[in-house]
């Protein structure tokens, strides 16, 4: 569809109330799923950070990297597992993880610098950025008894420093941050990326989170993809859990929206990151797309 200059010229005057209200707002933006191996939708999701930014919005990315640690793995002839959802993580794997992470975070960073934004990569070691500490061992069940497994290299935070981050925001950069956290001991863990992007929003204070995945939103039908609720209030999350509406992967992003808000977050998303320019049509039109978790 071709747009007339006209129409062209009401879409920036429907977003304009909404650059207004976000002007100088951060927004944190956890990015993962297909938006990660598309290259169209990489360049969607970028081009969507390098505008924010230049209408006064400030956007900070945290990304995943899970299908490509399990590729370069399996290249490398090293067995993983998952126990309960979570990587288990052996010095070796961490390695691996640590390698794969840092060229992601670099292929991200070049991409947002390529289309005329100014983006710095980071990790949680840096600065101290994201300090954790190993995750316990975790009962799983096997054979129908219940069997408790170390899962190594996992980590669990115990607090972000968002110092180094404000002061790459008010030097007019977009950070982008691999979710790897340093421990006491100085060794490196492996956490979760919707898990650090939550931390990261809440000790940032930021207006948003936003979390891309491969899904339409929180469906009111499972069986009906059409069934997206677009608002829902924090405390009704845990009944949409227990009901089944909320179940598998999606659980640890709702959770972490929830720990957000109740950290201090203005509101966050669940969005569908297969949907070209999906935080765009979020942030700045009247429908937005996808699920709104609000206080």
């Amino acid at each position: 569809m071709v747009l007339t200059a006209i129409e062209k010229a009401g879409i920036l005057v429907e977003a304009l109330p909404y650059i207004k209200k976000f002007h100088g707002n951060i927004i944190v933006v956890k990015y993962g799923g297909h938006a990660m191996t598309d290259c169209e939708l990489k360049q969607a999701v970028m081009t969507d950070l390098v505008l924010m930014k230049y209408v006064g919005m400030h956007p900070v990315v945290v990304h995943g990297g899970g299908p490509d640690i399990s590729n370069m793995l399996k290249r490398l002839g090293i067995k993983t597992s998952f126990v309960n959802g979570l990587r288990v993580t052996d010095a070796e794997t961490m390695e691996v993880v640590e390698m794969v992470l840092g060229r992601l975070n670099k292929e991200i960073t070049a991409l947002i610098n390529r289309l005329g934004g100014r983006a710095v990569g980071l990790c949680g070691k840096d600065a101290n950025l994201v300090m954790a500490e190993k995750k316990p061992a975790v009962v799983k069940r096997a054979g129908g008894a219940e069997v408790v497994q170390d899962i190594g290299y996992v980590g669990r935070i115990t607090r972000v420093n968002p110092e180094l981050l404000f002061s790459v925001i008010r030097q007019g950069y977009i950070p982008v941050v691999a979710p790897v956290g340093l421990g006491r001991d100085g060794e490196g863990y492996n956490i979760n990326a919707d898990t650090v992007a939550g931390k990261v929003a809440e000790a940032l204070k930021a207006d948003k989170l936003i979390v891309l995945t491969d899904v339409e939103g929180i469906l009111d039908n499972p069986e009906d993809r059409g069934s997206v609720i677009s608002v829902i209030k924090v405390d009704e999350i845990p009944g949409l859990i227990a009901s089944g509406k909320i179940s598998g992967g999606m659980i640890p992003k709702l959770e972490c929206c929830e720990a957000a808000l109740r950290g201090g977050v203005g509101s966050a998303h669940i969005l569908d990151g297969r949907v070209m320019h999906a935080i765009l049509l979020e942030v700045f039109t009247d429908e937005g797309i996808g699920t709104m978790v609000v206080p």
